[in-house]
């Protein structure tokens, strides 16, 4: 057992986590995502939190994984329809980046939100059962300061 981790954060996902080098990028993938079929187009790691929502998760994520610098860093899949109102799951997303003092995520067009998340180094689907509460993250340098 380890100390001052969130408790979401299992072996695999930790070692994944800490795998990513500046750049890599991880995706946060609500229920509806077709995660498996991304991570096995280029080999990315697929991993699993049913129990948690994007915004657990992520809250989680953000508290071992520093973000790449300047912003953004982080981004969320945009709605089909333009004149659609924001999900909520990106609003819980937005609160939460603005809680921890974080840049705004930017977004990115859902079928090139798939393409990137192919590419990336991980695919951690969680238990979000509300559309668009997908966000992808790429990995800063951790400096040993307050970030």
């Amino acid at each position: 057992m380890l100390k001052h981790l969130p408790a979401l954060l299992t072996p695999d996902l930790l070692h994944a986590l800490a795998s990513l080098g500046h750049g890599d990028e991880v995706v946060i993938a609500d229920a509806h995502f077709p995660a498996a079929r991304l991570a096995v187009r280029q080999g990315a790691r697929l991993l699993r939190v049913p129990g948690a929502d994007t915004p657990q998760l992520l809250r989680a994520v953000l508290a071992v994984l520093p973000l790449d610098r300047p912003a953004p860093a982080a981004w969320t899949m945009q709605t089909i329809d333009p004149a659609m109102p924001t999900p909520p799951a990106v609003q819980a997303v937005h609160t939460l980046f603005a809680e921890l003092g974080e840049a705004p995520p930017a977004s990115l067009e859902r079928f090139a939100f798939y393409e990137r998340a192919a590419q990336a180094f991980a695919i951690i689907q969680c238990g979000e059962s509300r559309i668009y509460g997908n966000v992808l993250l790429r990995a800063g340098v951790w400096t040993g300061e307050a970030q």
